[in-house]
């Protein structure tokens, strides 16, 4: 399993070592052709994953933020920021990337919101921190997590949708979902799932190929097998490497994404934010993350979405290592209607590019 391959239906990713002869003719992918076969056996012998330590509940960590009670009974914890959300001109709900939590936001100048009566709200997306799990978690429940989210705050009919990384598979389902409640939307550094049919079958592949053979393996896993997951990341037996997007130790070809990951590692601050996200189990958030932005979609944004009625942004590095920026300018490219902003000589943690918070503020508002 060299390379990975596509299938004559475009949304087939398969792994293999060339195509057979004929039109239709393909080396078949053990976890794409037989994957549920595989899943299944996998599952009967291995252990489920274990039961969440839901915050608040016996043997559970404490409840310290302040938390909304969604219509389905889970809490949603919320963190805000900006001016007051009953003054403010323009509400704002942040979905944070993976690894994340409420606290995360676009780091904009306090001034500059004051200036602009910007309100944010940053929320613990289902399962990390201090949010309920989720186990029916997917694209479409966490554009509603956020539109409920946005209700019992009361931030009216429309708010702006924004996310980072990972997380803007929140703002990918309120384009779909829940169109007509948003006044805009953002993306800083959207991940993209190799398996998106409007991808060409060529570029996918070459930038799948590409990544740590652990990463890829464990995307494989996430989209064909899911329900094996935990059990996959959790095996040090298995004769491959680990993820290194788990592990953090992704290579970073951006020199400044490489030294904030140094200095973070250093002061002890990405292990306090480990901590925080995984602190109700690595399953629920970690593992479920994966398995909901690289599982198999409901739409393809490239080809279900119609043009919406607000503004979308979107901003990519072009020195990104761990979002291709080929997909991502095929994916703007192919979607006419969205703003695509390419900052050259930036990686993936734009929020350390030095005031890109505000710049998108004022692309937004000003």
């Amino acid at each position: 399993m060299e390379r990975l391959l596509w299938a004559s239906t475009p949304s087939s990713l398969v792994c293999g070592g060339k195509r057979g002869k004929g039109d239709d003719a393909v080396v078949v992918d053990p976890m794409g052709a037989v994957g549920q076969l595989g899943e299944w056996l996998c599952r009967a012998a291995a252990p489920p994953a274990p039961a969440p330590r839901v915050c608040g509940t016996p043997g559970g960590p404490p409840v310290t933020a302040r938390r909304v009670r969604l219509r389905d009974g889970r809490h949603l914890a919320y963190e805000e920021s900006g001016v007051p959300r009953e003054t403010a001109r323009y509400r704002i709900v942040f979905s944070h990337g993976f690894t994340g939590s409420r606290l995360d936001s676009l780091r904009a100048s306090q001034e500059l919101a004051e200036e602009l009566g910007v309100y944010m709200v940053g929320f613990d997306r289902a399962g990390y921190g201090e949010s309920d799990p989720n186990p029916a978690r997917s694209v479409r429940s966490a554009a509603l997590d956020m539109e409920e989210l946005a209700d019992a705050l009361g931030l009216g009919d429309k708010f702006y949708a924004v996310g980072f990384s990972l997380g803007c598979h929140a703002v990918w389902g309120a384009l779909k979902y829940i169109p007509h409640r948003l006044a805009g939307a953002a993306m800083l550094a959207p991940v993209v799932n190799y398996w998106w049919p409007g991808f060409p079958a060529d570029l996918a592949a070459a930038a799948y190929g590409r990544q740590a053979r652990g990463d890829q393996w464990a995307l494989r896993v996430s989209h064909h097998a899911p329900g094996i997951l935990h059990w996959w990341m959790e095996q040090r037996w298995l004769p491959l490497p680990t993820s290194t997007v788990v592990d953090n130790t992704t290579h970073l070809p951006n020199k400044r994404d490489a030294e904030v990951r140094r200095t973070l590692t250093a002061d002890g601050t990405l292990a306090r934010k480990r901590e925080m996200a995984t602190q109700q189990g690595i399953h629920e958030s970690y593992y479920r993350d994966m398995t909901v932005m690289f599982g198999k979609w409901e739409f393809d944004p490239m080809a279900d979405l119609p043009e919406p009625s607000c503004p979308v942004h979107l901003w990519q590095g072009d020195e990104d290592g761990l979002v291709p920026v080929e997909l991502q300018r095929h994916v703007a490219g192919t979607l006419g209607w969205v703003n695509y902003h390419e900052l050259p000589g930036t990686g993936h943690f734009l929020s350390a590019v030095p005031g890109l918070g505000d710049t998108v503020l004022r692309t937004l508002f000003g």
